[in-house]
C-alpha cells in the first residue's frame, strides 16, 4: 500500500505524541511532520504534499478553523479538540472527521478510514488479485490453493486477526490478507463496510433488522459509526 502521509498540528505537546503512537500502530500512514502552531502548518504544506491533518482547533495566533479557511485545496482534516462546539463550523467546512479529546485508538482508526476512503484513486491495479475495472472476480489464495471468486458468490468477509474469513455461496476461506489487503481488492460498488470487522456483498442482504443484517441466515452486526453511510448506500436515510 502506499504511505499516506500525514501532518500533526496541535500546540500541547502531549496531544501531539499521543496521535503520533496512535499513528505508529498504522504501518500505512507516514508522520510528515508535527507542528505546534497552524502558522508552521501552513509553511510545510507550502514545500510538501500532505493527504492527511490531524487539526487541533483552540491554539494561539491562529486557530485550527481559521487555518482550514486559508487553504484553497486542504488534504482531509481530521479535527481533535477537547471542544465539541466547534463541530457545525468543522463540517461546514468539509472536514472529513471531528475527534473530541480524549478519544481511543479505535476511534482514531475510524476516522482514519474515513479519510482513506476519500483518498482512494479513480482505479487501482492489483496484480496479485488479478482485478480490472472488466473483471466481475478475484484470485484468493488459501490452504496452498488459488480459488477464483466470482463478486456474485461472494457473500461476505469478516475480520480474522492477520487472515480475513471471507464466505462464499459454497465455502468459507481463510486467506493469509489483512482485512484492509481484502478491502483494496473488492469493488466498492458491490461490497459495503458495515462494521470495522465486517464488509458485505450488498445483494446478497436478505434483510435489515435494528442494527443487523442477516445474509443467508447468518447475523452481521452493524457498527455505530458505519451505520450512516450504510443506509445511504442502499438508499435510505437514517
Amino acid at each position: 500500500m502506499t504511505p499516506i502521509d500525514c501532518l500533526i498540528v496541535d500546540d500541547e505537546p502531549i496531544a501531539r505524541d499521543i496521535i503520533r503512537t496512535y499513528c505508529a500502530h498504522l504501518p500505512y500512514l507516514r508522520v510528515a511532520g508535527v507542528c505546534g502552531s497552524a502558522l508552521d502548518a501552513r509553511a510545510v504544506l507550502m514545500q510538501q504534499k500532505v493527504d492527511i491533518v490531524f487539526l487541533d482547533i483552540n491554539m494561539p495566533v491562529m486557530d485550527g478553523i481559521s487555518f482550514l479557511k486559508t487553504l484553497k485545496i486542504p488534504p482531509q482534516i481530521i479535527f481533535t479538540t477537547a471542544y465539541k462546539e466547534y463541530a457545525v463550523d468543522a463540517f461546514d467546512l468539509a472536514a472529513c472527521d471531528y475527534l473530541l479529546k480524549p478519544f481511543s485508538l479505535e476511534r482514531f482508526i475510524v476516522a482514519v478510514d474515513k479519510a482513506m476512503e476519500k483518498l482512494q484513486p479513480a482505479a487501482h491495479v492489483f496484480a496479485e488479485a488479478g482485478e480490472s475495472k472488466e473483471d466481475n472476480f478475484l484470485f484468493l489464495k488459501a490452504d496452498g490453493r488459488i480459488y477464483k471468486i466470482m463478486h456474485d458468490d461472494l457473500l461476505y468477509a469478516e475480520a480474522n486477526g492477520n487472515y480475513t474469513k471471507v464466505r462464499t455461496t459454497q465455502q468459507t476461506l481463510l486467506p493469509a490478507m489483512t482485512f484492509s489487503g481484502f478491502e483494496e481488492i473488492i469493488p466498492k460498488s458491490k461490497f459495503l463496510r458495515i462494521h470495522r470487522s465486517f464488509i458485505i456483498n450488498k445483494s446478497k442482504i436478505d434483510h435489515i433488522e435494528g442494527n443487523r443484517v442477516f445474509i443467508q441466515n447468518t447475523e452481521i452486526p452493524i457498527g455505530s459509526n458505519y451505520r450512516e453511510q450504510f443506509l445511504r448506500q442502499i438508499g435510505l436515510s437514517s
